[in-house]
């Protein structure tokens, strides 16, 4: 009896488009979110029950930019490098077969 190997057994987790840690990343906007609600609507009413929600929204939303501007692992950029790549060999003899 063998084992199956499944396809997508390496992949990163996905949910709702997030990947791996910008899902806990988000959640835990989330969460907080809910208990600066739970503060500030007792302290301020609705008024505090909008700004809340806007903290729990914008962590949220800046999990999903960052997701989109860093990526899933890090990686590093190295701006003031300059790569040239020639188009052609000059000389003829490297091409040359012996």
């Amino acid at each position: 009896m063998g084992y199956f190997l499944y396809k997508g057994l390496k992949k990163p987790l996905i949910f709702f488009g997030l990947k791996d840690k910008y899902i806990y990343y988000a959640m835990s906007s989330a969460v907080g979110g809910l208990v600066t609600i739970a503060i500030l609507s007792s302290l301020f009413g609705i008024f505090g029950m909008l700004i809340g929600g806007a903290i729990g929204g914008t962590g949220i939303f800046l999990s999903y930019k960052t997701q989109d501007s860093k990526g899933l692992y890090n990686k590093t950029k190295n701006e003031e490098e300059l790569h040239i790549m020639p188009i052609k060999f000059k000389n003829v003899k490297l091409l040359a077969k012996k």
